[in-house]
């Protein structure tokens, strides 16, 4: 029954509209005081009791809230306008771009609230929300380098947005003229990349080219050489078989001059005297006659001089 009691007790203080209002003066005085004090941890306890737990609905707390958040989440000493951004990602921290100094419990606090109160009724709220949200984006960038135009582009565009808000957030005014001028020159600085990659791939391309038409003239220029090559081996072969068939028919008809020659000494005397005869217009018969006639004086002139030469031969010396 005592617990019971107490139970009653505290439930109807906390839901007692004055001790609500005195409780929720008490945290914000709190949180308020840890904020300007730059104890941003101790403020955004005492914010985050207020706004959610008592749903104390303060679009000054929530800025609060978010910008104590953004400063733990961040490592940031400062918010709301950017410094000089980085041309190149060589000059990014490496613990940056790996988020170590990132707490992203606290970020992500600070996001959340931001995107609220972009639809705060007090439009200078609003704005400043927006160009936090734009300066987070940027950070973003720097933390990944795969994605950093379109955080780029996006805070851009969550700059403008601030504009479009409160067309007197200076702070979203530099941010907005310095980003888009980063943008512009790093545009420019690709396109100069391309334009220079480009002609580098042209003139290798060119190159290339030129290599292959010097390899292909070359290549025209064997080719010719190898059928000069071809054909003049080729008359060259053809020529030493006109010399090798003169050759054989020379020596072919050498060996039938020759057969024939022989063939003309081998021939019958007689036949040849037939011939000599026909050509004299001597009839055979008469021919006969005329070769028996001088066999038989052949024949008689052998015989005196066997006779001669069977006689002794006179001579002057004395036979002593």
């Amino acid at each position: 029954m005592k617990y019971f009691m107490a139970f009653i007790m505290l439930f109807a203080s906390t839901n007692d509209p004055i001790t609500k209002i005195a409780n929720a003066n008490k945290l914000k005085r709190e949180a308020q005081l840890a904020y300007e004090s730059e104890n941003y941890k101790q403020a955004i306890k005492a914010y985050l009791q207020l706004i959610d737990s008592l749903q104390v609905d303060d679009d000054v707390a929530q800025m609060n809230l978010a910008n104590a958040a953004y400063m733990v989440g961040y490592g940031d000493g400062d918010f709301g306008k950017l410094d000089q951004l980085s041309s190149t990602s060589e000059t990014l921290d490496s613990s940056a771009m790996q988020g170590e100094d990132v707490d992203f419990q606290y970020a992500n606090i600070a996001i959340d609230k931001y995107t609220q109160l972009t639809e705060a009724s007090k439009k200078h709220l609003a704005s400043n929300a927006y160009n936090q949200l734009g300066i987070i984006s940027v950070k973003k960038g720097e933390q990944s380098q795969k994605e950093r135009k379109i955080f780029l582009e996006t805070a851009l565009s969550q700059f403008k947005q601030a504009l479009i808000k409160n067309n007197t957030n200076e702070n979203a005014r530099y941010n907005y003229e310095l980003l888009k001028k980063y943008l512009k020159q790093q545009e420019e600085q690709e396109q100069d990349d391309q334009n220079k990659d480009d002609k580098d791939q042209n003139e290798e391309q060119q190159e290339q080219d030129k290599k292959d038409q010097e390899q292909q003239e070359q290549d025209q220029k064997d080719q010719q050489d190898q059928k000069q090559q071809e054909k003049e081996q080729q008359q060259e072969e053809k020529q030493e078989d006109g010399e090798k068939k003169e050759d054989k028919d020379g020596e072919q008809q050498e060996q039938e001059q020759n057969e024939q020659e022989q063939g003309e000494q081998e021939e019958d005397p007689l036949e040849k005297l037939k011939e000599k005869l026909k050509e004299m217009n001597i009839p055979l018969e008469k021919a006969k006659m005329i070769l028996e006639a001088m066999k038989n004086q052949e024949v008689q002139y052998i015989q005196q001089m066997k006779r001669k030469a069977s006689k002794p031969q006179k001579t002057s010396e004395k036979d002593w």
